[in-house]
């Protein structure tokens, strides 16, 4: 019991929880730079993927969500990643993909680290204030109007799911 009530004082006194790191532009996949500072007040659904994973489908339930839900303000953030082997080998190869195979016009990074020492600083902020880090492709982070994280979802969990659109429908208008 001492150890717990010592432990809670720590957390107690360490001050608040670290902020999100919303500034750090990622790298677009059509060229410039994306912030998700850009889209404050909209909530964003930031996902890492891959074009050769098993869990690829996916990118038509993303487009999906985000046809349904952009025009109620819901941005939704594909970053594809490398960091499980399982992605193209360039920018201009994932883009043709996923334009051709999934007819997608959501915003896109460039190919992006997602977790380790090298993963971009937003998914460093993610690790350190909810304690979440993709363990696979197709994880998802999202993030509230105000810059907060609303929730975190593995990679089981499909795009359209009630778990997810719930959640969606709580923070539009």
């Amino acid at each position: 019991m001492l150890r717990i009530l010592a432990m809670a004082t720590a957390l107690l006194s360490s001050g608040p929880a670290a902020a999100l790191d919303l500034k750090t532009p990622f790298a677009s996949i059509d060229g410039g730079s994306l912030s998700l500072s850009d889209w404050q007040g909209h909530p964003v659904l930031v996902v890492n993927t891959a074009s050769q994973c098993g869990f690829t489908g996916q990118y038509r339930g993303l487009q999906d969500l985000y046809e349904r839900y952009r025009d109620r303000g819901l941005i939704v953030l594909a970053v594809p990643s490398d960091d499980f082997q399982q992605e193209l080998g360039s920018d201009a190869e994932v883009k043709e993909f996923c334009e051709l195979q999934y007819g997608i016009d959501m915003p896109m990074t460039g190919i992006t680290h997602v977790r380790g020492s090298g993963a971009h600083p937003f998914y460093r902020s993610v690790r350190d204030e909810a304690g979440f880090s993709p363990r696979w492709n197709f994880n998802k982070v999202l993030i509230g109007p105000e810059g907060q994280v609303a929730g975190t979802f593995g990679s089981r969990v499909e795009p359209l799911s009630e778990q997810i659109t719930e959640q969606i429908d709580a923070l539009l208008p």
